[in-house]
């Protein structure tokens, strides 16, 4: 006889498990505009590439004969798929079974997908629905005991983010361990409206303080902005698309270097624009964003964080077809100061391009950290040292184009001097220990008291000091080693990423990543 049987009690079991949390609480799901777990598999991955893992894991009822009844399935549906053809691990919470809190089979399987992806050394996205493996008090009922809180296989998902890429999508209401998971990734992502994301939500909140809404505690909004979650996206299909594009940037694990595009761009293109794109007036802004498009290679940014830190922009990008991790400033915002949050950004992203080999750009306009009662209270220098350090370990190719403002110890922070660097001057670079205007008084105080006409005594001093401002007089010392013409960018940043192609390195970084 053979075991035709048990294949057809295996395939019911699989039916019976692919009902999730039945016809009345998918319905209920649907109802509130976001897909069920087995859809949002089917939507991120390949169409046919998905392999689930433990499919038939859950609790299941037998009659007094030991004959199977019913089978609620365990609310996390994992497994392995691909993206664009190359393969990645998935897990998902299932909202429609208990909420997304514990269940028969989910720490198991919940460890055994991050360990998969830490092992098999392939990218890990998590579609995080609820408390995301979290607890539920109603387990005190069913199980009868309670339980001195610990995360079972926490320390495989630290190692990963030092292993493999991890992206963390919150569709929906994400709490306790749920909001950890979401925190713990390279690159989070929110839908705005549908999701939120809290320690603890509102009914816990209102017993201990007040009445509050779901997206008043913890909305898209708020996290976009305070840099708990990289980006918010208008529906879960642009979730998706923002994970393609994310992992399409990196390699499958440390141990492998992220591929070259195709060539899609002529290397040597100029923007004759360029030339005007920096006011002669040193207080006017202009905007980086359409400069960074002009000098990689076309629609090939991918900016991640843009509502937290915004004084530094971040994101991929690819010259020449090769990706790299691209730095900006912004002088919309605080004239491209360092904040605290500002600084934290810089930390995190050239954390990420350290531990994936991607050689990193940076386009620096920094006037310094941001100065007042304000930054003196969020720490402002603590943070920045933070993001110095991590620009000072970092050992991946760099190179620095100085826009402009390059002034005091946040603008030191361009690029590690102690190690050569790629680094070119625009013509209108204007750097220094503090600016002119900021320490003239100070640094002229005797004189200025002493003269008959104070105002036009410091006005004669500024106007003999701007002559020596000029970054010639800078490259004639080599303290800045080339100043081009604005429009010869992209062909030098192109062959930077052409160069450092080669020296990159496999391996995990001599420090972890910092989530």
């Amino acid at each position: 006889m053979g075991w035709e049987a048990e294949i057809e009690e295996l395939r019911r079991r699989e039916a019976l498990a692919r009902r999730m949390g039945g016809e009345e609480k998918l319905a209920r799901h649907h109802n509130q505009g976001k897909l069920d777990v087995r859809a949002r598999v089917d939507q991120l991955l390949d169409p046919g590439s998905f392999h689930e893992i433990g499919a038939i894991a859950g609790k299941a009822s037998y009659d007094e004969a030991g004959e199977l009844t019913d089978l609620l399935p365990a609310n996390l549906v994992a497994g392995r798929g691909r993206i664009e053809g190359r393969p990645v691990v998935v897990s998902g919470d299932d909202f429609t079974v208990r909420g997304g809190a514990n269940d028969a089979g989910i720490r198991e399987k919940m460890v055994h997908m991050e360990r998969m992806a830490n092992q098999l050394r392939l990218p890990l996205v998590r579609l995080v629905d609820g408390t995301g493996g979290g607890g539920s008090v109603k387990s005190l009922e069913i199980e009868g005991r309670s339980h001195v809180p610990a995360v079972r296989g926490w320390e495989v998902s630290m190692d990963n983010l030092s292993t493999v890429p991890v992206v963390a999508l919150a569709l929906g209401s994400v709490a306790g361990l749920g909001a950890a998971r979401v925190a713990a990734s390279h690159y989070s992502v929110m839908v705005k409206e549908t999701s939120q994301m809290f320690v603890a939500g509102p009914p816990v909140v209102a017993r201990v303080s007040e009445a509050i809404t779901k997206n008043d505690l913890g909305g898209s909004d708020i996290h976009t902005r305070n840099g708990a979650v990289d980006d918010e996206v208008e529906s879960e299909a642009a979730a998706f698309e923002a994970t393609r594009r994310f992992l399409s940037y990196l390699p499958a694990s440390v141990h492998e270097l992220a591929e070259r595009g195709p060539v899609t761009d002529d290397a040597n293109r100029r923007e004759d624009w360029l030339i005007d794109a920096i006011p002669r007036d040193p207080r006017r802004v202009y905007k980086m964003r359409p400069i960074i498009e002009a000098l990689v290679d076309q629609g090939s940014f991918f900016e991640m964080g843009r509502r937290w830190g915004r004084a530094v922009i971040t994101g991929f990008a690819r010259l020449d077809g090769w990706p790299v991790a691209l730095l900006g400033s912004d002088p919309h915002v605080y004239g491209g100061a360092w904040t605290a949050d500002a600084s934290e950004k810089v930390t995190r992203f050239v954390d990420l391009a350290e531990t994936f080999h991607l050689p990193v750009v940076h386009l620096a306009d920094i006037p310094g950290f941001l100065i007042g009662r304000e930054a003196e209270e969020a720490a402002t220098i603590r943070r920045g040292v933070r993001a110095m350090a991590a620009v000072f370990q970092a050992r991946v190719p760099w190179c620095a184009v100085l826009v402009r403002k390059i002034y005091g110890v946040a603008g030191a922070a361009h690029m590690n001097s102690s190690r050569y660097n790629m680094r070119y001057a625009w013509p209108s670079g204007d750097w220094g220990s503090l600016p002119i205007a900021g320490g003239l008084e100070a640094a002229y105080k005797a004189e200025l008291e002493a003269s008959d006409d104070p105002a036009a005594h410091l006005k004669a001093i500024e106007e003999r000091l701007e002559r020596f401002r000029s970054p010639f007089r800078t490259a004639e010392y080599f303290e800045v080693e080339e100043i081009i013409d604005p429009r010869d960018t992209r062909a030098l940043l192109c062959e930077f990423a052409n160069l450092a192609a080669p020296l990159r390195e496999t391996g995990k970084p001599s420090f972890g990543f910092r989530p």
